[in-house]
């Protein structure tokens, strides 16, 4: 017996839109309590963890790093910043650019958080195998999105 999405190319479950959006929005609700006791959103958890990795960076860069316009990192930094974790100042070499640093509160974090991946994986059962294609597979639908020219969210 045929499925409605083997026949119907718009039924709803046959979309990949849906697959992705509802998977995003069940993952970030799953990463709230992990996230809950540190005082991050979803959002500024991913910052960090790019300053964490990174350094200092510029918010353009953080912005792309993030698959964010720098109007939308912004806000974001300037919430980090508020909370005592971030620096925002002028970029010293590009009086243009936004310098982003960690604050030695920021810094003093990535401790706290260091076990988060691997709750993540096992509060969902999942085992690094899966975890590397699970991202991969998003990473090339992100790829495949960017080079037909979708805007940024």
């Amino acid at each position: 017996m045929t499925t409605p999405a083997a026949t119907d190319p718009l039924a709803v479950e046959a979309q990949v839109c849906l697959a992705m959006s509802a998977a995003s929005r069940a993952l970030v609700a799953f990463y709230r309590p992990l996230l809950e006791p540190l005082g991050l959103t979803h959002p500024q958890y991913l910052a960090m963890l790019a300053l964490w990795q990174h350094g200092d960076l510029t918010l353009k860069t953080l912005a792309g790093l993030l698959h964010l316009e720098p109007a939308t990192a912004s806000p974001l930094v300037r919430r980090l910043e508020a909370l005592g974790l971030v620096s925002r100042a002028r970029d010293g070499v590009d009086e243009r650019a936004l310098a982003i640093r960690l604050t030695d509160a920021g810094r003093a974090m990535r401790e706290r958080a260091v076990g988060i991946p691997a709750a993540m994986a096992e509060g969902l059962r999942l085992d690094a195998g899966e975890v590397g294609r699970i991202r991969e597979a998003a990473e090339l639908l992100l790829a495949a999105c960017e080079s037909a020219g979708a805007r940024r969210a």
